[in-house]
């Protein structure tokens, strides 16, 4: 009896449809391979149309720079593709597309149409296909570029084609694919058709702060700061949002690379170490990120439908990546704290409450609050004796920053803690606790990167001790802590000899400073010592302890504080992501109150 074989070779159409499988997950997944092919072709404008979700009906058309009859008929074989040559290309890909094998995938598992015409010719060509097959090639009339329509997706494919959710969820997801490559491409101009009835239409030769605002609204780009860093052969551009515009989710982070909208563990990694001291636990910041460098620093081909990316030196692009955006955020702005209005106020001073940190002290014992116009920056930055100079950085050559408000009135004080301003655009809310935290940090991290800690010796040394692990945490860091202006030195066991403290953090207790300190470099895990990320944890730490040991604030520090705050890089959260400041604006009081 003969031996049969029992490893054959797949017919085409079945590794059509293997390879579909990894290529087209759903209708968004075909409106994805088919716009990076019109991007390729050099389009400057993009149609998409879709019906039933993409389920019964897709089509993308393009002005680019079409196919003749022989590359039309061989872009829909498996492995065909005008992007690459060799296996050296790889290595160096500049396109979005160069696998071969998204048009033979998507026409394996649909009804399928591709009608093009190169530029200069005369006519072009239409090829029908259904589940892989071609049905007809003829010569036809047609605009230049190149029209794909996609009919009935998965009509030969029945257990795919019930993993398909409802219409508006696959429509979504459609939508959310070509909102990400309105963004990268602000140059292309774009028109959604949904049910046959226009969803919108997207002008080209846009910037990106136009595409923005007309995909978000003008009012949303008041919440972003610009990026623009240049390292070596990296450059990172677009826009990094203030924490407090964080999210619960990363649904409003768009990172491109080199113009392809893709992940990294390490872009990642870098987005959460430049907004780690500003955002809290399980929040995101809104990002729009664009990193460019030498296609041959990039690995793209990591997964089938191109998700994810390697950096050949992905310890430059996180750099990059972390300067470019702290950089931004405490970017020099225009305003300036100026003198505000003689206008007066009126609150009811709710009862205090007990066990809250800060309390002002002598406050008018009437209800009207009328306090004396904020002079300005130039005039008061530093001259409290209560409060350190929190905003002796370089503010350069016009002494000015970015604020959060360019002037403001401290009308009162709620609930025995929190702070009520009037500012030129609305009332805010600051917690002066989280604000005294933050401006301590920034202070202690200025003095920290230029070596220029000033300490404070204590009148009588102090023995500190601290549980094992601690103790084990502390004695590995005595160089930093040293350098960072603690007089400490290993008394043997668990204890320490502490003298000195960053002149900065006051007269607070060494043994919660040490305790702390030992915790935030537990936090920091392997981080903690390198690059600047140790210095980070060790100030926020010890400034947190510092802020503890005060539990009252006086009216004129409270002002005080207010006006530093205003100069400081990041106003807007304390050095664990707690928000400093919440805004409320005049338009939002006037809408509910309904005065719009």
């Amino acid at each position: 009896m003969a031996s049969v074989n029992s490893i054959q070779i797949l017919p085409d159409h079945v590794a059509n449809k293997i390879a579909a499988g990894e290529v087209v997950e759903r209708p968004a997944s075909v409106v994805k391979e088919l716009l990076e092919n019109a991007l390729d072709a050099n389009s400057s404008a993009i149609r998409v149309e879709v019906v039933a979700g993409g389920r019964k009906y897709i089509s993308v058309s393009d002005d680019g720079s079409g196919m003749n009859r022989d590359d039309a008929l061989l872009s829909v074989e498996r492995h065909a593709t005008s992007k690459i040559r060799d296996v050296d290309d790889i290595e160096a890909v500049k396109t979005l597309g160069f696998r071969g094998e998204a048009l033979a995938s998507i026409a394996s598992v649909s009804r399928f149409t591709i009608t093009t015409r190169r530029r200069g010719d005369m006519s072009g060509t239409e090829i029908s296909m259904a589940g892989g097959r071609i049905l007809d090639v003829q010569e036809t009339g047609c605009p230049e570029g190149t029209q794909v329509q996609v009919r009935n997706l998965f009509f030969n494919v029945p257990a795919r084609r019930k993993f398909l959710r409802k219409e508006q969820t696959e429509l979504s997801h459609v939508r959310q694919v070509l909102l990400v490559y309105t963004l990268s491409h602000p140059e292309m101009g774009w028109r959604l058709i949904v049910d046959e009835r226009e969803a919108y239409v997207l002008p080209g030769q846009s910037s990106l702060e136009e595409r923005l605002t007309d995909l978000f609204g003008s009012e949303y780009l008041k919440d972003l700061r610009p990026v623009d860093h240049q390292a070596s052969e990296i450059s990172v551009k677009g826009y990094a949002g203030l924490p407090g515009t964080a999210r619960s989710s990363r649904s409003e982070q768009y990172v491109f690379v080199n113009g392809r909208p893709a992940s990294a563990p390490t872009l990642g990694y870098a987005l959460s170490e430049a907004y780690h001291s500003l955002v809290p636990k399980g929040r995101h910041p809104v990002i729009f990120l664009f990193v460019e460098l030498p296609p041959d620093q990039v690995d793209v081909n990591v997964h089938p439908a191109k998700k994810e990316v390697r950096f050949r030196q992905a310890h430059r692009v996180r750099d990059a990546v972390i300067n470019a955006i702290r950089d931004a955020l405490s970017s020099p702005g225009e305003t300036v704290i100026t003198q505000s209005p003689d206008t007066a106020g009126r609150a009811d001073i709710a009862a205090s409450r007990t066990g809250t940190v800060f309390k002002i002290e002598n406050l008018p014992e009437t209800r009207i609050f009328e306090y004396p116009r904020l002079p300005s920056m130039e005039e008061t930055v530093g001259n409290s004796p209560d409060i350190p100079d929190q905003t002796g950085h370089d503010t350069g050559d016009d002494g000015r920053r970015t604020r959060p408000w360019s002037w403001c009135r401290v009308v009162g004080q709620i609930g025995g803690l929190y702070v009520i301003l009037e500012t030129e655009d609305g009332m805010v809310l600051m917690d002066p606790h989280a604000a005294h935290e933050r401006l301590l940090f920034e202070q202690f991290m200025r003095q920290a990167m230029h070596h220029s800690v000033r300490s404070q010796g204590l009148l009588t040394p102090d023995t500190v001790e601290l549980s094992p692990g601690n103790a084990l945490l502390v004695r590995r860091n005595l160089d930093l802590l040293r350098d960072m202006g603690f007089g400490i030195s290993d008394f043997g066991g668990d204890s320490f000899i502490v003298d000195a403290l960053p002149q900065c953090l006051g007269n607070t207790d060494p043994s919660s400073i040490l305790a702390e300190v030992a915790h935030g470099l537990e936090e920091g895990g392997s981080r903690a010592g390198s690059e600047r990320w140790s210095e980070e944890r060790v100030a926020s730490a010890a400034c947190r302890a510092a802020v503890k040991s005060r539990d009252r604030l006086t009216l004129n520090e409270i002002e005080q504080l207010v006006i530093d705050l205003a100069g400081a890089e990041m106003p807007y959260t304390c050095p664990h992501g707690r928000p400093t400041i919440i805004f409320t604006g005049f338009s939002e009081l006037d809408r509910k109150f309904g005065r719009e």
